[in-house]
């Protein structure tokens, strides 16, 4: 499990303007999926199947809702390029699990590469360079890319809070408050 305290701290220094203020802001599965770019049978299989699982609030029974946080999100997006590289999801799972042990911050200074079988973490140059002198072909995915494309997107989403109460959208940026004015009249 994610430690909970600590990334919500990671996040607050992801996101100064405090747009994900504590560790009860999530978000729900379809929206999750829209943002991650995968399907909601995925989700919900990466779920049950403890690949992914949502560390704001799982789903307790019929009818309540999953909350996915802003690093849960990450690793979703993260698990669907490994996929559409051909890693396994066994080999996936390897990965997923040394990524649950990082910080959000220690994951945007992290390269994943793989050769379709293995998936390597590179966090130096120096890495890169053993990688590619056993001959072996590989890809990258930069998570901080992934967070990027998750940090201009993720605004566009309702984030609600595990305990009901509401989420403070004061501090959403100036085109935030713009777009939500505009389609709110």
């Amino acid at each position: 499990m994610f430690e909970q305290g600590q990334d919500s701290a990671e996040q607050g220094e992801l996101f100064p303007d405090s747009s994900l203020p504590d560790e009860l802001v999530g978000y729900r599965g379809p929206a999750a999926c829209q943002i991650a770019g995968i399907t909601y049978r995925q989700l919900d299989y990466w779920a049950r199947t403890s690949l992914v699982v949502p560390t704001v609030r799982s789903a307790a029974g019929s009818g309540s809702q999953r909350l996915y946080s802003f690093k849960d999100v990450l690793v979703l997006k993260v698990v669907k390029r490994l996929l559409d590289t051909g890693v396994s999801l066994q080999n996936i799972r390897v990965a997923v699990d040394h990524l649950r042990k990082r910080g959000v911050r220690d994951l945007a200074r992290i390269t994943l590469f793989s050769d379709g079988t293995t998936v390597y973490e590179c966090t130096s140059p120096e890495e890169v360079v053993d990688l590619l002198q056993g001959g072996q072909g590989v890809f990258g995915i930069a998570v901080a890319g992934a967070i990027r494309e998750i940090s201009g997107t993720i605004h566009e989403f309702p984030a609600e809070r595990a305990d009901g109460l509401e989420v403070d959208h004061a501090s959403d940026d100036e085109l935030t408050q713009r777009r939500n004015a505009r389609n709110a009249g």
